[in-house]
């Protein structure tokens, strides 16, 4: 989720495959998994944010990454008018005021220090907004930093959409050295029908030692990272991550809303299943 001004892309394919439509009401995860232990079931469903998973980030990144590092236009706050439990289904929605001199309202969660994994398979059924200049994601951030600050120790992006191609997602992971040398790997892959914001899928990495595996409704789309392809770069994806859902509005990436953007949008979560191996 961390793009400055000047980066290097490497694009490659994702494998394009049908996906099935899942239906839009609070289901449970359909998978299975052989030798796999269910380590946390968040199913959202006490009509509160449960904080002892989740923790507000709050504001505009200042005084230390201000804009977080993209030029963001939000501010992000805890107010119920952007983030919300109810009926089974987290809210995340980006509005259109001002607040503290930025034009738009979000919200940013995060589980660092109350729910860090390192390794197992995180299934994410969510359903994405769309729009000129709106940017959800989810993804994992490192916990513990063990090779240094962004983007040396690793960022995991599991979802990434910019709202004016909201039939694309994005899979990236950033690596190697600081600003303005730093390196990412990101594919994408193109839906056959409709976009992101129609319908809910369930959005999977399946993360083991010295790979990562992402899905689509249980489907391989792009399988990367393994060490041999960062190199000479350190390879930081075998440590501690944490996750992050987020909503941002403008930024370096997807640039800002224009007359054809529609306010609100919001993200909606129906769970956080994360599975480790017994």
């Amino acid at each position: 989720m961390m793009r400055f001004i000047i980066i290097i892309i490497i694009l490659s394919g994702f494998i394009s495959c049908d996906v099935a439509s899942q239906p839009q009401e609070s289901q449970p995860s359909p998978f299975t998994l052989d030798n796999y232990n269910l380590v946390w079931d968040e199913n959202f469903n006490n009509n509160a944010l449960d904080l002892k998973s989740w923790e507000y980030q709050l504001g505009d990144g200042c005084p230390d990454l201000c804009g977080w590092g993209n030029n963001e236009g939000q501010w992000y706050t805890d107010d119920i008018k952007n983030v919300s439990v109810k009926d089974g289904f987290l809210h995340i929605k980006a509005l259109k005021e001002s607040k503290n001199n930025k034009e738009y309202t979000s919200a940013r969660l995060r589980t660092k220090g109350k729910r860090d994994f390192k390794f197992g398979r995180i299934d994410i059924r969510a359903k994405l907004p769309k729009g000129q200049g709106v940017w959800p994601a989810i993804w994992l951030l490192p916990t513990d930093e063990v090779f240094g600050g962004w983007p040396k120790s690793g960022e995991i992006d599991l979802v990434e959409l910019v709202g004016h191609e909201p039939n694309v997602l994005w899979g990236t992971v950033h690596y190697g050295p600081a600003w303005p040398n730093n390196k990412l790997d990101n594919n994408r892959y193109y839906l056959p029908k409709g976009d992101f914001s129609d319908d809910f899928h369930v959005f999977s990495l399946l993360w083991q030692e010295n790979e990562m595996i992402w899905l689509l409704d249980n489907q391989q789309i792009y399988q990367r990272i393994i060490p041999n392809m960062l190199q000479p770069e350190n390879y930081p994806f075998n440590e501690r991550f944490h996750l992050i859902l987020n909503v941002a509005v403008g930024g370096n990436w997807p640039g800002y809303p224009d007359t054809t953007t529609v306010f609100p949008q919001e993200m909606v979560v129906d769970y956080v299943k994360v599975y480790q191996k017994k």
